[in-house]
């Protein structure tokens, strides 16, 4: 068997998100039709990461297995992405990898980027795309919140009920909080995250920027290891899977 490294980009928006589920339309279900009817043999797709219902990905990373080799990179690429071109889904890429690559298990850095717009007027080129805000974002005191959380702590305040992580213990390497124009723009990295963990940071910084809590609300919330502490998550369209490295 050899195993092969894909890098994908997709709009969330009318996915039920990446996994497989019983009901509702997945990315990694029509990747592996795409890539099966290529093949002409059945393929499994592996995520780096399941992506929630609504959430994007600019780079998300992936593997499969095959008893063929795949000589012609370029048509791979293409005749793939023509099964898929129903969706909002592409891949960018494709590398033959060790056996013993896995997307998820192997990486050891993970990017996410949310998407903030801040302004008055409603958004017609960035709709599902970004979350937009109205009320005018203090930015320094985000920039300050952003800085409580990098290192290593106890997320449970910003980790969903439903998350299945064995530790609430994760390590943020990086949490920048960036404005161009009426942009926001908030990239956290670390090795892996907590389900809903950078959606609940960002609805509790978006509460830092717009006066509803101060850096001891933050504080409080983050130390209690409550989720009935966390401010409301941000929507998940503002979200996206910015890249993923081994």
């Amino acid at each position: 068997m050899l195993t092969y490294q894909i890098k994908i980009e997709y709009l969330g928006t009318n996915f039920v998100g990446w996994q497989i589920q019983k009901k509702g339309l997945t990315v990694q279900g029509v990747l592996e039709k795409a890539i099966s009817k290529y093949l002409k043999e059945k393929v499994k797709v592996i995520g780096s990461g399941r992506t929630d219902a609504g959430v994007h990905a600019s780079e998300q990373s992936a593997h499969f297995k095959t008893n063929k080799k795949i000589t012609d990179k370029n048509i791979f690429i293409n005749s793939t992405n023509f099964f898929l071109s129903k969706h909002p889904v592409a891949i960018l890429s494709i590398k033959k990898r060790p056996k013993e690559f896995h997307a998820r298990f192997s990486a050891n850095q993970r990017v996410y980027k949310y998407i903030i717009v801040n302004r008055r007027s409603s958004l017609v080129m960035e709709r599902n795309k970004a979350w937009h805000i109205k009320k005018k974002l203090d930015l320094k005191i985000m920039q300050k919140g952003a800085k409580i959380l990098t290192g290593t702590h106890n997320f449970s305040t910003f980790r969903a009920s439903s998350c299945q992580a064995k530790s609430p213990i994760k390590t943020l390497k990086q949490a920048i909080v960036k404005k161009k124009k009426n942009k926001i723009i908030l990239t956290f990295v670390s090795i892996s995250f907590l389900q809903q963990q950078v959606r609940s940071m960002v609805g509790s910084l978006k509460y830092l920027g717009e006066g509803k809590w101060k850096l001891k609300d933050l504080k409080k919330a983050f130390y209690s290891k409550k989720r009935s502490m966390c401010a409301p998550p941000a929507p998940a369209h503002g979200l996206y899977l910015h890249k993923v490295k081994y």
